[in-house]
């Protein structure tokens, strides 16, 4: 916050505005990060309490960790917004929202219900990681080849 004071008077309208909208949905997303922590809390603790939480419970398992994926993902697109913030980005970078895609994608591969899911789905599902994985080593390679051409160096062409 100190930086973004510092830096409001040479901010354009447009700048001062994004800076607005980012603090507010850092707020907003952190809310919903404790909310879902102290929900997640409380259902461990009810396992607990009650004796559910049977390591050979398979349903248990898979729901507590879809909770606590929730809450990674959850983070990471926080990290992600805060990141503008910061000024270390100026809009959200294509390898994070897929990075959160696949994040997202795994967490409804570790509650999905294989006995009940059709097996479409799961090849829909196992496609679309195999997708954003392709995509995110494509970026990532990109990167990497910027980071090596140096930060004065023209970016490639092609």
């Amino acid at each position: 916050m100190r930086d973004t004071r510092k830096a409001w008077p040479g901010l354009s309208l447009y700048e001062r505005f994004e800076e607005v909208v980012v603090v507010i949905l850092t707020g907003l997303i952190g809310l919903v990060i404790v909310a879902a922590v102290i929900n997640l809390c409380f259902r461990v603790v009810r396992l607990i309490i009650f004796g559910l939480l049977d390591p050979a419970e398979h349903s248990v398992f898979q729901a507590v960790f879809g909770m606590i994926f929730t809450v990674l993902i959850a983070l990471e697109f926080n990290h992600s917004i805060l990141s503008v913030l910061h000024r270390q980005e100026s809009i959200i970078q294509l390898r994070t929202v897929i990075l959160i895609a696949l994040l997202a994608l795994a967490r409804k591969f570790i509650i999905l219900d294989a006995s009940k899911t059709e097996p479409l789905t799961i090849i829909g599902l196992a496609a679309a990681i195999l997708a954003l994985g392709a995509v995110h080593w494509l970026v990532r390679d990109q990167d990497r080849k910027d980071t090596q051409a140096g930060p004065g160096a023209a970016p490639p062409r092609g």
